[in-house]
This record gives C-alpha cells, sequence and structure tokens, in this order.
C-alpha cells in the first residue's frame, strides 16, 4: 500500500510539476487511515528523496542555481524543525483545516502557473540574497508544518522577483528542499509522526512515479491536466474544510 500512495503521489506531482505531498497525504489520511500527524510526517520523508533525484535530474540539464539554492536553504534548515513542531502542537482538527486552506492556495497557484513570466521585481544582488532568505524562512516553515516541498512557492517567488526561468527556479526549489526536508523529517522522527513501516514501499514508488509522471507529462495536454488536478485539489481540500455534522 506504501508503494502504491508512493507511485500516485509521484505520478501525479510529476504531471503537473507539483510535490508529491499534496496528493500523498490525503490517501495516508484517507485510505491507510493515518492520523494528520503521521501522513505529514512520514510525506516528508518522501519529499526528502524526490527533492534529491529531482535536484540532480535538473541538474544534468543545467537548471540549477547554486547559490540561490544555498540561500534558499540556509534559512528553510533553520525553521522546518519550528514547523514540524507547530504542527506536532496543533489538534488533530486544526491541522487538517490547515491543510485544507494549504491546498486551496496550491490550487489557485496552479492555475496561475502558465502567466508567470520572469518579471524581476526585486533588482539589485543585496536585495535579491535577501529575498531568497526570506523565502526560504517562510517555506522552510510551510514545508515542515504541511510534510510537503516548498516549490509551490519558491517557484512563483523565484520567478516573480527574481526573473529567474521556470525550469532554473523549479531545480533550484527542489534542490533547496534536500536540507530543509530532511531536518524537517527528523524531527517528526523525532516527535513520533513517521510511520516506519510505510518509507521502504513510500520512497520506491515516489521515485518511480515522478519519474513516469514527467515522461507523460511530454506527451499529455499540461493545461487539461492542470485544470484537472487544481478541480481535484480543490474538492480535496472542500473535504478538509467542510463542517462536521
Amino acid at each position: 500500500m506504501g508503494l502504491l500512495v508512493g507511485f500516485l503521489g509521484g505520478l501525479f506531482g510529476g504531471l503537473v510539476g507539483l510535490g508529491g505531498g499534496t496528493v500523498m497525504i490525503p490517501l495516508m489520511v484517507g485510505l491507510m487511515k493515518l492520523s494528520q500527524h503521521k501522513a505529514h510526517g512520514t510525506s516528508l520523508v518522501a519529499v526528502f528523496f524526490t527533492g534529491l533525484m529531482g535536484a540532480f535530474t535538473y541538474g544534468l540539464q543545467g537548471s540549477l542555481d547554486p547559490k540561490a539554492g544555498l540561500l534558499l536553504a540556509l534559512t528553510a534548515i533553520l525553521t522546518a524543525r519550528y514547523g514540524a513542531r507547530y504542527a506536532h502542537s496543533l489538534p488533530e482538527a486544526r491541522l487538517k483545516r490547515a491543510f485544507g486552506w494549504f491546498l486551496f492556495f496550491v490550487s489557485f497557484l496552479l492555475l496561475l502557473k502558465p502567466y508567470l513570466a520572469p518579471i524581476g521585481l526585486v533588482r539589485g544582488e543585496v536585495a535579491q540574497d535577501l529575498t531568497l532568505l526570506l523565502a526560504g524562512a517562510f517555506t522552510g516553515f510551510l514545508s515542515g508544518m504541511m510534510g510537503v516541498g516548498g516549490g509551490t512557492i519558491m517557484v512563483p517567488a523565484m520567478v516573480l522577483l527574481l526573473g529567474m526561468a521556470q525550469h532554473t527556479a523549479q531545480g533550484t526549489s527542489l534542490l533547496a528542499m534536500v536540507p530543509a526536508s530532511l531536518v524537517g523529517a527528523y524531527t517528526h522522527f523525532r516527535l513520533g509522526n513517521v510511520e516506519r513501516s510505510l518509507v521502504p514501499g513510500l520512497v520506491p514508488g515516489v521515485l518511480l512515479g515522478t519519474f513516469l509522471g514527467g515522461e507523460l507529462a511530454h506527451f499529455l495536454p499540461e493545461g487539461g491536466l492542470r485544470l484537472v488536478f487544481a478541480a481535484v485539489l480543490l474538492w480535496t481540500a472542500w473535504r478538509y474544510l467542510r463542517p462536521k455534522r
């Protein structure tokens, strides 16, 4: 079951360029009956391996900015553990609602993706470096709390604010999330929020699914995929946010 959940998370994540956590967490909660806390922690373990493989793949194509990745990672490492601890302190119901709002926000960004163009609103090396440090701090906390990669936030920030090319921004965000997700996953592990029995199946499933999803994305219409996936995320978000009877 862990292999299947990881595969589906990686497949859909690879198809539309999102991390698998947005798919894996609802599946682990809905199908495998994990608590919301354990789903977030277990997902973050898989995010580490996805980031590692993704950064390596993008690096082979030259779509990496090592300096930007280092600056993002510096602050993301510091805040990821606080995000994980904050998630652990929240009651189950509040964490579920927070994840529901996060999915709603992700679906909105997914629909905006084709309209993101390298603008470069922030000028000057010092200002750009500070922007990267702030973006890393915010996404590190969000990653540790939500159990997902930070590309959802980092990529639009790098494209719009720094004028970075979309592919380079995606590769750089994956690189930055490797150490940050490791810190977040370790913190969740120490807090007892990692279902260790799932990890041996989850990790290879995510890697295989991400590879196949990335390959399929070149043959399927990207616009239609985004709309379908955004609709699925909105439906999932509604299920998390609807009042309980």
